[in-house]
């Protein structure tokens, strides 16, 4: 049973640690991440042509940034500002948060944990969509990806021991809640638990795959989950 595993996940922790893009919002609706990625593939080409066929294969426009700040720092750094301007002007028209999102929040926080959002968007972009939703009050710390650094994006456990930090708790007493592999391998990596928000049907699968502690389809069930629990 999801509730089970979410209680379990959940057990001992002191702090939750949200990933941004999915757990709180969908900050791309539709086919708009596709075209970042197909823009930020032209900006980069236009500085170096041979970026177009390095880059065209790429899963997404986060490993964009990644492969071009490996090709060449200023054309990284290039595509970064431009990525960056895209995910806030992306949050500025973003719909509401995830349904079950501010339940989540509301209940880490009233249960006495410290709860921060840990993402690979960036600090700004995340911020921006706190403060428009008036949901900076329930965030104490905001850890978005590290700037000219995209190789300690998650997988790597950087941003995940960076934000611990930040509350001033072990990172092994922590839970992730995160809707792509790469969370679920950065929660591990940290030494934190990690539950995978399900968010389309193939990710129950690998999130199992990777072990994750715990694996939901709704926001609402880990809000619940967390009300469940004694107080910290």
């Amino acid at each position: 049973m999801d509730t089970d595993e979410l209680s379990a996940a959940l057990t001992g922790t002191v702090a939750v640690l949200f990933d941004f893009d999915g757990p709180v919002v969908d900050v791309f609706v539709g086919e708009s991440a596709k075209q970042v990625k197909t823009d930020l593939i032209a900006l980069a080409a236009t500085s170096e042509p041979a970026l177009l066929g390095k880059l065209s294969d790429a899963h997404d426009f986060l490993e964009v940034l990644r492969l071009t700040h490996e090709f060449d720092t200023e054309i990284g750094l290039e595509v970064e500002r431009a990525l960056t301007a895209a995910e806030v002007e992306a949050v500025e028209i973003a719909g509401d948060p995830t349904p079950g999102a501010i339940a989540a929040l509301e209940a880490a926080r009233a249960s006495g944990r410290k709860v921060a959002v840990v993402s690979n968007n960036s600090a700004a972009s995340v911020q921006a969509f706190l403060d428009r939703h008036g949901l900076a009050g329930h965030v104490q710390a905001v850890v978005g990806r590290p700037e000219e650094r995209p190789e300690l994006m998650k997988p790597n456990p950087h941003s995940l021991i960076k934000a611990a930090e930040l509350l001033g708790v072990e990172v092994t007493l922590c839970v992730l809640i995160g809707d792509s592999l790469t969370d679920i391998q950065g929660a591990h990596a940290a030494g934190c638990a990690a539950i995978g928000y399900a968010n389309k049907a193939p990710k129950r699968d690998l999130f199992a795959a990777a072990g994750a502690e715990a694996i939901t389809e709704s926001m609402q069930a880990i809000a619940a989950a967390i009300r469940s629990q004694p107080d910290n």
